[in-house]
């Protein structure tokens, strides 16, 4: 008897990862941070409605991409340091400690470890930042960045669209754009779109169907949306 139709969609020994598009943004008084909210396992979608935007601290987030395993660790380890961290402290963590926990953690982990990350937030010290870190464990200050999967096909859109300076609504419309026009070319990525911008005043969050994404010029039009009881 040949194999099962279905081994060649669903092998439940394969890793659950977030072959995604994550990316984080600095404005003028803030960050905007954005990811899609598809999560596989080999050609399966595991879940179509993940939130890869996690909470380290009340000012601070981080975006995963990669094992789903090795990022939520990864997370959680850095969650409870900073909780110590601020409680010696007595004052919310920087973005830049947090940054850094989390890519010596990648560091000294990196051949065990499958985690490309985003750390931003706002603090009173520096204001708002990004830092990138990817595979390996590379840590970068950067004003804008791009991850997962999904970010091969927008570099250079990103690049070309991105300007210093921009006011919150500017910049939410970018990020938006821009996981949006990932999710129409990579397989990988899919769902929605989440965001979420810290400035000093806190934390909003957004999300976007799928038919209230910009779409690119090559899409075709969407149908209308079924309407459910």
């Amino acid at each position: 008897m040949g194999p099962n139709k279905h081994e060649a969609i669903y092998d439940s020994t394969q890793a659950v990862k977030t072959g995604t598009t994550i990316m984080a943004a600095v404005y003028d008084g803030g960050v905007v941070m954005g990811a899609d909210s598809r999560t596989s396992t080999g050609n399966y979608v595991a879940n179509r409605v993940t939130d890869k935007i996690t909470s380290l601290a009340e000012n601070i987030y981080i975006c995963r991409s990669g094992s789903a395993a090795d990022t939520q660790a990864i997370s959680d380890y850095v969650r409870h340091f900073l909780h110590q961290h601020s409680i010696q402290m007595e004052e919310m963590p920087e973005v830049k400690t947090a940054a850094n926990l989390a890519m010596q953690l990648v560091y000294g982990n990196k051949n065990n470890l499958q985690a490309g990350l985003i750390v931003a937030g706002w603090d009173k010290q520096n204001g708002p930042s990004v830092w990138a870190i990817p595979l390996g464990g590379t840590l970068l200050n950067v004003p804008f960045t791009i991850g997962g999967s999904g970010s091969a096909y927008i570099y250079g859109w990103c690049d070309s669209e991105w300007k210093p300076n921009m006011t919150q609504e500017e910049c939410e419309a970018f990020v938006v754009k821009s996981v949006g026009l990932a999710i129409a070319r990579d397989g990988s990525s899919g769902g929605m779109v989440r965001t979420l911008t810290i400035n000093k005043d806190g934390v909003k969050r957004g999300l976007y169907r799928g038919d209230e994404i910009p779409r690119g010029y090559d899409e075709l039009p969407g149908g209308s949306r079924m309407e459910t009881n």
